[in-house]
């Protein structure tokens, strides 16, 4: 099989534990499926921001002998980091524009990011293989937002309200 039809005859599978990234740091399981034996694949992942400034973050790995990729055993072969965790796919979001920082000022809506598996690892990868969006929580489930206003000190600047002393 030539290395350009790795992935026309297999269905591929992404797979995220937990499909929800809440606002605390935990083990997160990303995997693929369905690939063939050795096949070099980009997973890329992405978002916008408030303001609809793109991030972006790829990493090149190459499947197991049987045909799967498990991010928390497959080394990174090339791409925006280096490593072994599959968080680093979330956390190493680069912006599109130099100097560009990430835009969240409603922390109780999630964010959707886009994770999409692509065949091969030239500087533009190959066809899309498989996709999946997981939502990252800013805040945890049972945790209100809370208008802070002393001194100095204004949390949202917008929503602040008169404090007439602090215990």
């Amino acid at each position: 099989m030539a290395a350009s039809s790795f992935a026309v005859l297999r269905a591929s599978r992404l797979s995220m534990e937990p499909e929800e990234l809440g606002a605390v740091a935990g083990p997160v399981r990303i995997a693929v499926s369905g690939l063939a034996a050795e096949q070099p694949v980009t997973l890329r992942a992405s978002l916008r921001d408030e303001n609809g400034a793109l991030f972006q973050v790829h990493a090149r790995y190459r499947a197991d002998a049987r045909g799967e990729l498990d991010l928390e055993r497959a080394p990174v072969l090339g791409g925006s980091f280096a490593g072994c965790e599959p968080k680093e796919l979330l956390w190493t979001l680069e912006p599109e524009k130099a100097l560009g920082r990430l835009v969240k000022r409603e922390v109780r809506t999630p964010v959707p990011v886009e994770l999409e598996v692509l065949n091969g690892h030239d500087p533009e990868p190959g066809r899309l293989l498989c996709q999946a969006r997981l939502e990252h929580d800013f805040l945890q489930p049972g945790v209100r937002r809370e208008p802070v206003c002393a001194g100095r000190v204004r949390a949202p600047r917008s929503s602040c309200r008169q404090v007439s002393h602090l215990c």
